[in-house]
């Protein structure tokens, strides 16, 4: 019995024998996993500072508003949400006093929001989180700068294509 050396693999390169088919679709599930898994990651860490009230989707949606001044056309034309997704959760935070609302002026169908204190808060704490989650990967070589843009980068080539399927295609 002989021992074979392994095949040395260029970085990025498929394993033989697989095809493009099954890594897409492990790619796909992989989005997937990673999305819920975000939740999850953010679910946890407002259980551990206490804060119980306030879900994942709406804690993101306040992270993803920042400082600036919207409305729930802007963040789903931004692709952010879904439209009856982002209405409801818009509700529930202004209710909460994680948000301010106000009508437009000019259209007066149109509702802006912003954060209020407490909403900035909440906003910080995942900020924070994600500050955390960005100097551990880098520490633990999990992933480096380059390694990073990368995987943006892919990911955008990916949204795009998508988005062209939409608006074009079909």
């Amino acid at each position: 019995m002989s021992i074979q050396e392994p095949a040395l693999r260029v970085p990025g390169e498929r394993p033989p024998g697989k095809s493009f088919i099954v890594s897409y679709l492990e790619s796909l599930s992989l989005v997937e996993r990673l999305h819920r898994l975000l939740l999850d990651v953010i679910k946890d860490e407002f259980e551990r500072v206490g804060v119980l009230e306030i879900n994942a989707v709406q804690a993101l949606l306040l992270f993803n508003i920042g400082d600036n001044e919207v409305t729930a056309g802007e963040l789903k034309s931004r692709g952010y949400y879904q439209g009856s997704n982002v209405s409801y959760n818009l509700k529930k935070l202004v209710e909460m006093g994680y948000m301010h609302h106000q009508r437009c002026e000019v259209d007066r169908r149109s509702v802006r929001v912003r954060l209020t204190e407490n909403g900035r808060m909440i906003r910080n704490t995942v900020s924070d989180l994600f500050e955390r989650h960005a100097e551990g990967l880098q520490a633990a070589n999990v992933l480096r700068a380059d390694g990073i843009d990368d995987i943006t980068s892919t990911l955008k080539r990916v949204e795009r294509y998508w988005t062209d399927q939409i608006r074009y295609i079909y």
